[in-house]
């Protein structure tokens, strides 16, 4: 990293001075929707491929874990590639392999196919979401705040508008989410070449280790842990809800258009203001702590199908309002380059969540409330974690977002060390 020189902080961008964000910006902003598309996608399929194949609950969420861990370990390569290949190339390559696994797997006569072609699609996921994050932060007018919110605002429409795709599309056949999404990703891929200049490359190259070096800092472990816990209940909520519901294509598709709606509108409006006025850990601690309630009145109520509504679209509200802030806390919780930062925080969570789906399902072969208590138990444990290492944290409130300046943004994305 830099060295700490004192600089100037600049003025705060008023609401009339905002400047418009440039077209590059809105390509990878668009292809990030797309992507994180793919992640509940194929929650209103979940149940007609399993029927249609003839795979057991457990068997289906596979396609979760599989695209979950190959996505977290993956993340671990991801500075090594874009500071070797550049910025442009490596997200290129992740839409690639996304567009040709997702095709794949529309093309599959097996859950276990579509389970391998998950885990190839989990590849070209973590090569593109990983350097998202950082070219539209290096990219984007306003600061490192405005762009993680634009960057979350990306993230859940991406998630609300998956199941609703899957649930239209999957009404035809369980195929046609797949291939709708091949499809876009291919649209996506040709924005990018068109619209994304191609940055330099870094002077150094990230080595492999740094992502394990930076998770011995406290703050970024603290955050890691933080999430690998509460992303078990994410995960059980999106890829083991469907079960229970017991609902068609449609109807959990809008269902989950409503959690992903909610997620959206909270990560974009309700989360800064929140943390400007109750801190940062407070409210990632009250966020997940509502969380893990919900879950827990998901789990006494599983019998009913309109209470696991409404605690599945309230749910967005609170992982909306927990997501921006601890993307925020990562990007502060050690001093090391931002990208070397996500990478390893994601790899834990993503390798962490990858355990959710798979269990969840072999719990609810047993009990179907069973998978909402564990998940609310981790939710919980993930609530301990952070106020226990919260002073690891409070620096997080010290400064205003607004202190970042354009020149700090680029050597985030470029790995520049002065």
């Amino acid at each position: 990293m830099g060295t700490s020189t004192a600089r100037p902080a600049p003025a705060a961008p008023t609401a009339n001075s905002r400047p418009g964000q440039p077209k590059s910006v809105w390509a990878v902003a668009f292809a990030s929707v797309i992507a994180f598309m793919g992640i509940g996608l194929v929650d209103p399929i979940l149940k007609p491929i399993g029927e249609q194949l003839h795979a057991s609950p457990s068997q289906v969420t596979l396609l979760f874990t599989s695209y979950m861990l190959v996505t977290g370990v993956a993340m671990l390569i991801t500075s090594v590639v874009s500071s070797r290949f550049g910025a442009k190339r490596t997200l290129l390559a992740g839409l690639a392999i996304i567009v040709v696994f997702a095709a794949l797997a529309g093309s599959s006569s097996t859950v276990g196919q579509i389970v391998g072609f998950r885990a190839g699609w989990g590849l070209g996921n973590a090569l593109f979401i990983a350097t998202a994050l950082a070219t539209i932060v290096g990219a984007a007018t306003g600061g490192v705040a405005r762009a993680i919110i634009l960057y979350e605002a990306a993230l859940g429409i991406g998630i609300a508008s998956g199941p609703l795709v899957g649930g239209f599309l999957g009404h035809f056949t369980w195929r046609a989410p797949f291939f709708g999404v091949s499809v876009l990703m291919a649209v996506a891929f040709i924005a990018l070449v068109v619209l994304l200049p191609e940055a330099p490359k870094p002077a150094h190259p990230t080595s492999l280790a740094a992502p394990f070096r930076a998770l011995t800092y406290p703050g970024l472990l603290l955050v890691s842990v933080t999430a690998l816990l509460y992303n078990y209940g994410f995960f059980t909520l999106l890829a083991y809800t469907p079960f229970p519901l017991n609902m068609g294509t449609y109807s959990i598709g809008f269902i989950f258009f409503g959690w992903g709606l909610l997620l959206a509108l909270s990560s974009v409006v309700f989360a800064p203001k929140l943390q400007r006025r109750f801190g940062t850990v407070p409210m990632m601690a009250l966020a997940l702590a509502l969380f893990a309630i919900d879950l827990g009145v998901m789990a006494a109520f599983t019998e009913h199908k309109p209470v696991l509504i409404v605690g599945t679209v309230l749910a967005g509200l609170f992982l909306g309002v927990n997501n921006t802030l601890i993307t925020e806390a990562v990007m502060e919780a050690a001093p090391v380059e931002r990208s070397t930062a996500s990478a390893a925080y994601s790899f834990v969570r993503f390798a962490g969540g990858a355990a959710a789906p798979y269990l969840a399902g072999k719990l609810g072969e047993h009990q179907a409330s069973l998978p909402f208590w564990v998940g609310a138990a981790c939710t919980a444990a993930a609530v301990a974690v952070l106020v226990s290492g919260r002073k690891l944290l409070s620096h997080m409130d010290d400064h205003a977002p607004a202190a970042h300046t354009p020149a700090e943004a680029q050597a985030i994305t470029l790995g520049d060390e002065d």
